[in-house]
């Protein structure tokens, strides 16, 4: 079969159309890699600064943990070398803590009024 004038014009365009689908398609490629990568540097950027919060999370609870450390063994020292203070200051303080807990129930109760 001969190809006629206008097959070969529509062989032309149907070629030109396929070529300028695939430079799309390459160019589409180009820019899916270049958001892969731009994506890439911003997940690296993120989880870096979330390493430097945890370290610096972990280096505060760190020291607040070697503080309160610190803070119990100055507070059992201190109860062992005075029991008696100690004892005395809990006995005072369960007994304000009665007397407090004898006012919130008198203040509470209901007036009785006869009408």
């Amino acid at each position: 079969m001969a190809e006629t004038p206008s097959n070969t014009g529509a062989a032309k365009a149907s070629d030109s159309n396929q070529d300028a689908m695939k430079k799309q398609i390459a160019e589409l490629r180009r820019e899916i890699t270049r958001i892969n990568r731009t994506l890439a540097e911003q997940a690296e950027e993120a989880a870096e600064a979330a390493h430097g919060w945890y370290d610096s999370a972990a280096d505060k609870a760190s020291r607040a943990t070697r503080q309160l450390r610190s803070q119990a063994q100055t507070v059992t020292e201190t109860v062992q070398q005075n029991p008696g203070t100690v004892s005395s200051a809990m006995a005072l303080g369960g007994l304000l803590g009665v007397l407090i807990g004898i006012a919130i129930a008198k203040s509470a109760e209901p007036e009785r009024r006869w009408f």
